[in-house]
């Protein structure tokens, strides 16, 4: 529990994936879950998708160490738009330091690029397909699986991008029912650790179209790691090419997988909205 104190923050955003984002203020600070939903609140708090803190790095050849809270107050292992975000705030604010960088999360070491047309690109590691690495309750690994949810029978892919995803392939995203089946699918027995849910619309096989339902905040503009979820599953089915333009609601990304066994990078705008400070 964080005693009362002053943070300063930037709020940033990533395709309309909004963040306060902030330096821990001391070694092995904790936001209680009450905290975070407060802070979240668009109306009597900042308001975000996810709360990203910085702590100093486990390994010094590394820039920060980051820790990701969804706006209900969870904890969780990655966050793409977010990844983005903190790698342009580092660089403005050490630009002699370059812009390559590499940064520390729970969800593994992410290599990201600042580049000079202003867009930020990371590498989120290899999408990990064993339905161990979610978790999800399945006997073995396959590209389709099928979930009954609400008397109906949904056919879905799933992935580990450094947190859990299901996508659902759908013929038009406009009527994709993302808030019903979202929140039913995060919340499934078959997933104990809840998951996202992406619904994808495949345009061909150089351009997507994607909603997602994001675990522990529900629909975004925009979700990084959903981004190359949906490529990833688009890929592991012949149906998708190795860089696809993924359209979300807040705006254009871009996911580059060349196949099995190798990373992912995700690209798009990160930007600053403002900076403030908070008594907490």
């Amino acid at each position: 529990m964080l005693t009362s104190m002053r943070i300063e923050f930037s709020k940033m955003q990533g395709l309309g994936n909004d963040f306060f984002v902030f330096d821990a203020p001391a070694a092995g600070t904790h936001l209680d879950p009450d905290t975070v939903r407060a802070l979240a609140d668009r109306r009597t708090g900042v308001g975000f998708d996810q709360a990203l803190m910085l702590e100093t790095p486990r390994d010094s050849n590394n820039r920060v160490f980051y820790r990701i809270f969804n706006s209900d107050g969870s904890e969780v292992g990655q966050c793409g738009n977010g990844a983005r975000c903190i790698a342009a705030l580092l660089h403005s604010r050490a630009p002699q330091l370059g812009r390559e960088l590499a940064m520390e999360s729970k969800g593994g070491i992410v290599r990201a690029r600042v580049r000079e047309d202003g867009l930020v690109s990371v590498e989120l590691g290899v999408p990990n397909f064993d339905p161990a690495s979610l978790p999800m309750d399945a006997s073995a690994g396959t590209p389709v699986y099928t979930l009954d949810v609400g008397g109906e029978t949904v056919e879905f892919g799933a992935v580990s991008i450094g947190n859990p995803h299901v996508v659902i392939s759908v013929p038009d995203v406009k009527s994709a029912p993302v808030a019903r089946l979202g929140s039913a699918i995060e919340h499934h027995r078959r997933f104990p650790r809840g998951t996202n849910v992406g619904f994808m619309q495949i345009v061909d096989r150089g351009h997507i179209q994607l909603r997602v339902f994001e675990r522990g905040v529900g629909e975004t503009l925009a979700c990084g790691s959903g981004a190359c979820a949906a490529v990833a599953v688009g890929r592991s089915r012949g149906l998708l090419d190795a860089d696809v333009r993924v359209d979300l609601p807040g705006g254009r990304a871009h996911v580059s997988w060349p196949g099995s066994g190798r990373p992912v990078w995700l690209s798009g705008p990160a930007t600053t909205v403002f900076s403030g400070m908070i008594e907490i």
